[in-house]
């Protein structure tokens, strides 16, 4: 799609859809909704009055209000999105007002429409000062590119119903104003695009992303952003002396790959102690469960098993166009999970690269086994802060369900970092703890450490713990977003399939620490 930006009165703006955003200004639990559209255009205002004063629009979040050949605008379409109420409005809606614009549009096939630029004195108690220009037009950006794509991608009868141009509208102000507008449309734009080549990964099939093709496409991703990769397979682990990570792999006729991805920033040399920050992912293409099998029920859904990793490739592919000035080292550790005669067993011991011995009691536990190798190695290329992503269990899901993702941290200074990324990002994570009181769930009699808990209680807490051995005192952030990096239902603002989540947020946390 492409996205342009614009500085004019949106009501001169020839288009044949114009998006323009509502808030309920009412106050009180009970109170009727009052609604105002975030324009000062008059003309805007005076197209919706009437619509808007019947009362059969309410403004919650996603709600469309379409009107045809609204008087006084050169737009043939006045569509008006809901964005819930004025006291909780945050760029966050906004980013789901954009992508509800772009759902609008689709299935009436539109090829381009306009949105609106959310003017600040708007409201009249200016609750739009809150909200920066740089992180509305960054939402905005980044809620029409993610909502535009449907994945669909290999119906034969697929219908091309694509939105191919679209234009945000801001009116003409002052010129500190306007560089932000420009700035957070650019960078809406890189953000996004890092999104869904993430989700475009998560999105294949496992018979086509295969470890070896992950390691082909981000490769040719680094290649394209200039980018140092190194792509390595079996004779590497064994070099590494990975066990974990190869024990994992060894199942499968697919070979593992070890992928290796590094950004330095140029211009200016960092200090000796300047941080280096790793980029860990789980990247297990296909999950069987190994010996352990899963259910058949739901497990096509197992390509998805490697979200984290494809999270990762994103980010760095962000990383490499924002050009923080902070180093970053991305590691990804990918196979299958196969339970064919070579497979490791439930009751095996396997040597992780740190030295640790594990104890294997569920196959199925593997994304853990890949990430203790990875981290450890990711230290062993300078990393002073570490974070990794996975779709590690199904504990977390049930503890926090498909809304928030789990967050593990054993540094308050790396973690605070982490909450105020979330509030560019957007995203929603929920800290667990991972305490070492926690840590007589993982102790095994025969090896160090057990790759699952010893009873099924606090599961995701288990998961984390194991991963916490392989990192010791290194500050370091674990995302478990295995309830989050599927969307199962159409909502107003995205199509269903892979979301994409944690590449937002990584990148904010990358950011914070350049110098």
């Amino acid at each position: 799609m492409e996205t342009k930006l614009v500085f004019q009165d949106a009501a001169g703006f020839a288009t044949p859809m114009l998006a323009v955003f509502a808030v309920d200004i009412a106050l009180g639990v009970d109170a009727e909704p009052l609604l105002a559209l975030l324009t000062t255009s008059d003309a805007v205002t005076d197209a919706a009055a009437k619509a808007l004063a019947s009362g059969e629009f309410k403004g919650t979040l996603g709600e469309q209000l379409l009107l045809h050949g609204p008087s006084g605008l050169k737009a043939e379409r006045l569509l008006i999105i809901g964005l819930g109420k004025a006291k909780t409005l945050s760029v966050d809606e906004v980013r789901k007002g954009a992508g509800t614009a772009i759902r609008s549009a689709k299935p009436r096939g539109m090829r381009e429409l306009a949105i609106a630029f959310p003017e600040e004195h708007a409201l009249s108690d200016e609750h739009l000062e809150a909200l920066p220009c740089v992180g509305l037009a960054r939402a905005i950006v980044e809620g029409a590119e993610l909502a535009e794509i449907d994945w669909d991608t290999y119906k034969s009868d697929r219908k091309d119903r694509s939105v191919q141009s679209l234009t945000v509208v801001a009116k003409e102000t002052e010129k500190s104003t306007t560089a932000e507008i420009h700035q957070g449309f650019d960078e809406g734009v890189i953000v996004s695009d890092a999104q869904n080549f993430t989700r475009a990964l998560v999105n294949e099939p496992g018979n086509v992303l295969t470890p070896t093709e992950l390691g082909k496409r981000a490769a040719a991703m680094c290649a394209e952003m200039g980018l140092a990769c190194q792509v390595h397979s079996t004779a590497k682990l064994q070099e590494l002396k990975m066990g974990a990570f190869a024990a994992v792999a060894q199942g499968s006729a697919e070979p593992p790959a070890l992928i290796v991805m590094t950004y330095e920033p140029k211009g200016k040399a960092l200090p000796k102690d300047a941080p280096v920050l790793g980029l860990v992912g789980k990247g297990i293409t296909f999950d069987t469960g190994g010996i352990s099998i899963k259910p058949a029920d739901g497990m096509e859904k197992m390509k998805y098993d490697m979200a984290g990793a494809a999270a990762m490739i994103g980010a760095m592919r962000a990383i490499a166009q924002l050009k923080p000035m902070v180093k970053v080292v991305g590691v990804v550790c990918s196979a299958e999970n196969m339970p064919d005669g070579r497979a490791y067993k439930p009751g095996d011991v396997v040597t992780a690269m740190s030295g640790k011995t594990i104890e294997i009691i569920n196959t199925d536990a593997e994304g853990r086994l890949v990430l203790a190798d990875g981290l450890h190695y990711a230290k062993t290329l300078g990393c002073t802060h570490l974070i990794n992503a996975a779709t590690l269990t199904g504990a977390c899901v049930v503890a926090l369900g498909i809304l928030n993702a789990g967050l593990f941290c054993n540094d308050e200074p790396t973690v605070e970092k982490f909450w105020e990324a979330m509030k560019v990002s957007g995203e929603k994570f929920w800290r667990l703890p991972c305490t070492d009181d926690y840590k007589d769930q993982i102790k095994s009699q025969i090896a160090d450490i057990m790759n699952t808990g010893g009873t099924r209680w606090g599961g995701a807490i288990s998961a984390a713990m194991f991963l916490k051995e392989f990192v010791g005192e290194t500050p370091w952030v674990h995302l478990d977003i295995a309830g989050c990096a599927w969307n199962d239902d159409v909502k107003p603002w995205i199509g269903k399939g892979p979301s994409g989540i944690a590449v937002r947020s990584i990148i904010e946390w990358v950011r914070a620490y350049s110098a």
